[in-house]
């Protein structure tokens, strides 16, 4: 509509620029970054495995009917399937701008919400609210091994070739995942847990190559595909699944997972997060 105010959508991405919030309703914050950008990198341009995004958002906030404010803990997921991904300042802003608005339930907050991110994403977006007791925000203890006692040479970038395997079933994990925004180049954080039947990898090769993520700049979701899609084209497991919990950035973190098996995320989070 001519003379309507530009959207996140005509400024481009909102993540490197100053932004001021906005006291008022807005799901036109939100902004779409198409999967396809980095598939299309992967071999044979596109991902071949399933996987769900999950958020946790830890500043979820609006008014009721009467002007009460209202506070919860959410998750979002957030299929492998969809079209976008929805970049996390643009998710935040677009959450912050909830905080002023009256609902007349929590049902039609959630509608609301899920409505909104579900048009960005090109697919179903779900939405559980918890209190800020919930215990599912509770950090849960991992099983396996960690390789964070392993002490490695770091290569340059992370090449399928560091990566061998044997035959047998493991969980391995480690704390020192480091990867960088594209747009800014801070770093993100996160824990990487790698699951596999069949084949489990080689404990060395594979902390070198996921430390060597330590430069790579590709958003949180782009690095777990790649992560997934190299260990299963050099080794081949029966099973195999990435879980990437990142640490919270403004309020959210993100716990991309991918995996062999067309199955829910797990849902949990780490006391780090």
């Amino acid at each position: 509509m001519s003379g309507a105010p530009p959207t996140s959508h005509d400024k481009g991405p909102l993540l490197g620029q100053q932004v001021g919030g906005s006291a008022q309703y807005d799901p036109g914050l939100l902004f779409p970054v198409p999967r396809s950008n980095a598939r299309q990198t992967l071999p044979d341009g596109c991902f071949r495995g399933y996987g769900e995004d999950v958020w946790h958002a830890y500043e979820l906030s609006w008014l009721d009917a009467g002007g009460m404010p209202q506070m919860f803990l959410g998750t979002f997921v957030i299929p492998a399937t969809s079209t976008n991904i929805i970049e996390s300042k643009s998710f935040k802003l677009y959450l912050n701008s909830l905080n002023n608005h009256r609902f007349t339930s929590i049902d039609a907050a959630r509608d609301t919400i899920t409505r909104d991110l579900s048009k960005v994403a090109g697919a179903t977006v779900s939405l559980s609210l918890g209190d800020t007791e919930d215990p599912a925000f509770h950090g849960d203890q991992l099983a396996g091994r960690c390789l964070d006692e392993l002490h490695v040479s770091v290569p340059e970038s992370a090449s399928p070739a560091l990566l061998s395997g044997a035959a047998g079933d493991g969980v391995l994990y480690t704390h020192l995942m480091r990867s960088l925004c594209p747009v800014t180049a801070q770093p993100d954080w996160a824990t990487v847990i790698v699951e596999s039947r069949g084949v489990t990898p080689e404990k060395e090769g594979l902390l070198r190559y996921l430390l060597a993520y330590r430069n790579h700049q590709e958003f949180h979701e782009q690095c777990v595909e790649r992560i997934y899609t190299d260990l299963q084209d050099r080794l081949q497991p029966d099973f195999l699944s990435v879980h990437a919990l990142y640490t919270r950035r403004g309020g959210l973190d993100i716990s991309p997972w991918r995996c062999s098996d067309d199955k829910p995320a797990p849902r949990y989070r780490l006391n780090r997060q």
